[in-house]
C-alpha cells in the first residue's frame, strides 16, 4: 500500500550563514521575551542543533521546580520566526513553565513562617 510514498525521501534543508544568523536572532528573540514574562528563577535557553532531517530550533525553559518546557521549530521553505508567531511561542512556554512549576509544587505546602 506504501510502496510508492517517498517517506524519508525528503532533502534536508540546509540553511545560508545568513538564514542561520537569522533564525538566532528569531530565537534569542523568542528566549528575551520568554525571560520577561518570567521571574528571574527560570532559565530560559534556546539552540540551533542539526538532525538527520535538518537544523531543528527549540527554546526551553526550566522553572525552579518541574520539568523542563520546550518548544521546537524545524525550518523547511519559511525560515524566519514572524513577529506574532515569536510572541505566541514565549507566550505559551512561559505559560507552560509557569504550570509545570504550579503542578509540581505540593498541594498543601506548609507555611514557611508564622
Amino acid at each position: 500500500m506504501y510502496g510508492n510514498t517517498p517517506f524519508g525521501d525528503e532533502p534536508a534543508v540546509e540553511l545560508t550563514a545568513d538564514q542561520r544568523k537569522a533564525l538566532r536572532q528569531d530565537l534569542s528573540s523568542v528566549a528575551a521575551r520568554t525571560r520577561e514574562l518570567l521571574p528571574s528563577e527560570f532559565v530560559v535557553g534556546s539552540e540551533i542543533t542539526e538532525g538527520n532531517n535538518g537544523p531543528r530550533a527549540t527554546v526551553a525553559v526550566q522553572p525552579p521546580i518541574g520539568s523542563v518546557v520546550s518548544a521546537d521549530y524545524a525550518p523547511e521553505e519559511e525560515i524566519t520566526i514572524e513577529e506574532p508567531e515569536r510572541e505566541d511561542l514565549a507566550m505559551g512556554l512561559a505559560a507552560s513553565a509557569a504550570l509545570q512549576m504550579k503542578q509540581a509544587m505540593p498541594d498543601d505546602p506548609s507555611p514557611t513562617a508564622q
